[in-house]
């Protein structure tokens, strides 16, 4: 019985860590330029999961494609965007996303289907962190 006690409250604490990465918090590693300056490559991220209104201007991450991609809302459903010299309204329940870095971003510009469904969003970014991989921390 002894035994038992003294890994109840490491479990315990799992759990909850667990559970609250899961199910309301985000945390992420940025490997390329695509945001910059925002969030230099080798950053981490951290957001949150609950996501009731998204807001032209939010830094998110969705899946694409099989990958997980952190992108900045530039068009919300109803707004009307110019595409190859036409304009196209961003459907309901969709997002139309760019990079911060225009010149080193993969995004809605150039995919066949360049709108995001809101399912498809997993968390918005509030915070990345100080700490970046490739350089010195004071």
């Amino acid at each position: 019985m002894k035994r038992i006690k003294h890994y109840i409250i490491p479990a315990i604490c799992a759990a909850t860590v667990f559970l609250l990465l899961r199910c309301f918090f985000f945390i992420g590693y940025v490997p390329t330029e695509s945001m910059e300056p925002t969030i230099p490559k080798g950053s981490f991220i951290i957001g949150t999961r609950m996501i009731k209104d998204i807001s032209k201007g939010d830094v998110v991450v969705f899946k694409r494609q099989n990958q997980l991609l952190v992108k900045r809302v530039a068009a919300l459903p109803g707004e009307i965007i110019m595409r190859e010299g036409e304009s196209v309204a961003v459907p309901a329940g969709c997002y139309y996303v760019l990079g911060d870095n225009r010149e080193k971003s993969w995004d809605s510009r150039f995919w066949e289907d360049p709108f995001i469904e809101h399912e498809k969003i997993l968390a918005r970014i509030f915070s990345k962190s100080m700490v970046e991989s490739d350089k010195e921390v004071p």
